[in-house]
């Protein structure tokens, strides 16, 4: 007992001797809970939603205000034409488009029936499903309304209103969970593999003590830098290609938009990557303070980075928190180029805060990296 004793009381002391991993133990597990618990929800809200009005009449605007009255859905703006709908939701400004046809309040009154057209962003299948629901539920509630007031007696019974609804998804047909998760999952590979592997190898050659030996010699800090940061990113550019094998052969995941183009982005987002990667080093001396530090940010850029959950379900302050993350970016771009085949003009923006984002973050990883000579 006596030595059991010893050995926690040991290694209480060693915990709190190390001022470097208090903040890890403590601090830094509190505001994930904080952080992730807002995060990370899984109620879709705040549906973009926009409408095709051809018919122009109270019976349309009445069906509209139905959604405008909706908590979950918000109402945009009203297209003249389904090709400017088309182009809103291809940019990923629109998620739902509701068209009614000519002559909609025409047929209720003659035909006793009508039809609206609803057309579903569904690259993720499970949110489309959703929102799939609640479209259907608010037309049944108007269509009983509508049932009260347009219903028109024969000689021994009325003949109620009927509204049929044909949904069309868009990007994914087939509501397939895997088509949405497997471009985010690989986001999420290459992310993780080349942040550790990258923070973790400069510190071992602290731990080893070959890091002292080489900052003595005459070698550049940028070479040494180099020459330890690129094959990381052979690695990871490696593993987006063994992904996105994988995801044709095995999940059957469309391609649509330029593989090239997926690899320019790749190329900027592991840059990225590595200069966070040693940035962290520079300021932690284990393997293990490398790993905890780079573990604490990896979960909250992906799971604030709507690889999981809609970003515009999260909390305000959450999705402005999301602007600066960069696996944001990378989900975002892999979904748009592999699932809607959009191209270069489409993920410029991405494109252009990723470029800026490595260059602020390898500009800080070089400048706190100290090299005596």
């Amino acid at each position: 007992m006596k030595t059991i004793r010893y050995i926690i009381q040991k290694e209480f002391k060693q915990i709190f001797r190390n001022k470097g991993m208090l903040p890890i133990i403590f601090v830094l597990p509190l505001l994930q809970l904080i952080i992730l618990s807002n995060a990370a929800t899984f109620e879709v809200k705040n549906i973009k939603f926009a409408y095709i009005d051809n018919d122009h009449s109270k019976s349309s605007r009445a069906l509209i205000e139905k959604f405008e009255a909706s908590t979950y859905f918000n109402v945009l703006t009203a297209f003249p034409t389904q090709k400017l709908a088309s182009s809103a939701m291809l940019k990923g400004e629109v998620d739902v488009v509701l068209e009614i046809p000519s002559h909609f309040e025409r047929d209720l009154l003659k035909e006793k029936k009508g039809a609206l057209g609803v057309t579903i962003n569904a690259i993720d299948g499970a949110a489309a499903g959703v929102e799939n629901v609640y479209v259907s539920q608010i037309i049944q509630n108007y269509n009983r309304h509508i049932k009260t007031d347009l219903m028109q007696f024969s000689e021994s019974q009325f003949q109620p209103v009927d509204i049929a609804t044909i949904p069309l998804f868009w990007y994914n047909e087939t509501l397939n969970y895997k088509t949405f998760m497997v471009p985010g999952i690989l986001v999420l590979l290459v992310t993780m593999i080349t942040l550790f592997l990258s923070g973790m190898n400069i510190v071992r050659e602290k731990e080893i003590g070959t890091l002292e030996q080489i900052n003595v010699t005459p070698i550049k800090k940028s070479q040494f830098i180099i020459g330890k940061l690129f094959p990381f990113w052979v690695i990871g550019m490696g593993l987006l290609t063994i992904g996105l094998i994988l995801a044709r052969l095995i999940f059957n995941v469309p391609m649509v938009g330029s593989l090239l183009l997926m690899y320019l982005y790749t190329s900027i987002f592991i840059l990225v990557i590595l200069g966070m990667g040693l940035f962290i080093s520079n300021f932690t001396d284990t393997q293990q303070q490398a790993m905890f530090i780079a573990w604490f940010f990896v979960v909250i850029f992906i799971l604030m980075s709507g690889l999981f959950t809609p970003i515009e379900s999260m909390p305000e302050w959450a999705q402005i928190l999301t602007e600066f993350n960069p696996i944001k970016y990378f989900v975002e771009v892999m979904r748009m180029v592999m699932l809607k085949g959009s191209g270069f003009i489409d993920i410029l923006p991405q494109l252009v805060k990723t470029l800026i984002y490595a260059l602020l973050m390898n500009g800080l990883a070089v400048w706190s990296y100290k090299k005596t000579t």
